[in-house]
């Protein structure tokens, strides 16, 4: 299969952003390579690796109760190896020098590792998804009829409004005059 070249080109780009990169790859869940930017690294081997590590990460992460996996960093003498989910069914996985600056490298990843998963979703997702009018009027219930109950909206979180900021004044100010 040949490589995306919107996906190739994410990839080329993020290693422009960071210098110290010395591979970009993105893979399917499956292990299949989607694009890959890595010199000196045998591309399949790696996609294999990362199926792995991505299966076992997230065995990790649900065991332990933190959610659905999210990204992996893996230190060795010299350097990392960062994965990161890229939507629904892509990993992209970064190489990188020991002397990077590690907040740039997962800051940078997590960009474009959306960036990635937006555009895999849009190749594997066919552009005409959306129904025509006729058909979504015709799927609508009429009136008695019993609708579905279809999945229900996540909730949102109620956030806690904070205290509005008080200023302090000195009320025993010292003033001094010169005479």
């Amino acid at each position: 299969m040949a490589a995306d070249p919107h996906i190739l080109e994410e990839l080329r780009r993020l290693r422009a952003r960071v210098p110290q990169l010395t591979g970009a790859l993105a893979t399917g869940l499956d292990g299949r390579v989607l694009a890959h930017d890595t010199p000196g690294v045998e591309p399949n081997g790696m996609a294999a690796l990362v199926e792995t590590a991505h299966g076992a990460a997230g065995k990790l992460a649900d065991a332990t109760g933190q959610g659905e996996f999210r990204e992996l960093l893996v230190r060795g003498v010299y350097g990392y190896v960062a994965a990161y989910a890229a939507g629904g069914a892509a990993v992209l996985t970064l190489l990188a020098q020991d002397r990077v600056n590690l907040g740039r490298l997962l800051l940078e990843g997590r960009r474009a590792a959306a960036r990635i998963g937006e555009l895999d979703d849009s190749r594997t997702t066919p552009a005409n998804q959306t129904r025509p009018a006729r058909e979504a009027k015709a799927a609508r219930p009429g009136p008695g009829s019993d609708p579905k109950p279809g999945p229900k909206p996540a909730a949102a979180r109620a956030r806690t409004p904070r205290a509005p900021r008080t200023t302090t004044t000195n009320t025993n100010a010292r003033t001094t005059t010169e005479s």
